[in-house]
């Protein structure tokens, strides 16, 4: 289980430097947009947000529920 745990902290640490353009590129794309272009920016943000989300709020739920009996 330990190293399942080192395992998955691994690829999160790994995935990150990866992800991190896309705010300046975000935030260049929106400041050339109207404001109705701006909000669906936003909005398709949140929606691609939502999975993740959810994923890791089951996950955190199961496991607080299970820790909780023992």
């Amino acid at each position: 289980m330990k190293r399942f745990v080192l395992v998955c902290l691994l690829l999160v640490s790994l995935s990150v430097a990866s992800f991190g353009q896309g705010c300046s590129v975000c935030t260049k794309a929106a400041a050339g947009m109207d404001d109705k272009s701006a909000k669906g920016l936003n909005s398709g943000i949140i929606y691609l947000a939502f999975l993740p989300l959810i994923f890791m709020g089951t996950v955190g739920y199961l496991w607080w529920r299970n820790n909780k009996n023992a």
